[in-house]
């Protein structure tokens, strides 16, 4: 095998120092400056800012009415029609999940309820929101469409504790959803 050398150009003085990269970055950066300040700053009335910039000022203007629908925001837990699980306990959203945010401990349905041809539901579902990093993979891999991806960014909480979301609290926000569900079934 050949070895190839590849030899350097050799720079100016000028290119050595960088002055020409640096005199027409700050020649970018005033006109950006001087565009904000005259209110003429791209997305600035899309984004209806304050007069400066494109900067929302949070507690007064939400992004929701500017949200894309490829948003993909905090994960939840929802139920169907009848208000029945939707969600089987295959665990594939935990195995798939790359933080390991989420925690699933499953249980078996009695035998005596009228929905127990379904195998199992969740004992407990817990999901670490400070872990999460919302790539919407637990949601692509749910074959029953049980967890899915809010359009909502303001998860707040004042302990660990509170950012540590169980059952309960999943399916209280994520609500009902309408629409098939493949473990209520009866072809399946």
């Amino acid at each position: 095998m050949a070895v190839v050398k590849v030899t350097r150009p050799k720079l100016a003085a000028g290119e050595k120092m960088y002055l020409g990269a640096i005199f027409k970055g700050f020649i970018i950066t005033m006109k950006h400056a001087i565009a904000s300040l005259r209110n003429k700053s791209r997305g600035a009335k899309d984004m209806e800012s304050s007069g400066l910039g494109v900067t929302m000022q949070y507690p007064e203007q939400k992004w929701d009415e500017h949200l894309p629908e490829y948003y993909r925001g905090a994960p939840a837990l929802v139920t169907d029609e009848q208000g029945r699980e939707r969600c089987v306990s295959c665990q594939l959203c935990e195995f798939i999940c790359p933080p390991k945010a989420i925690r699933i401990t499953p249980s078996e349905i009695p035998s005596d309820d009228p929905w127990a041809k379904v195998e199992k539901r969740p004992l407990e579902f817990d999901i670490d929101m400070i872990r999460c990093i919302y790539c919407g993979m637990c949601e692509e891999v749910c074959p029953e469409q049980a967890i899915f991806l809010r359009k909502d960014y303001a998860i707040t909480g004042l302990k660990r504790a509170d950012m540590m979301h169980d059952k309960e609290k999943l399916y209280e926000i994520g609500g009902v959803r309408v629409g098939l569900v493949n473990k209520w079934n009866e072809l399946k």
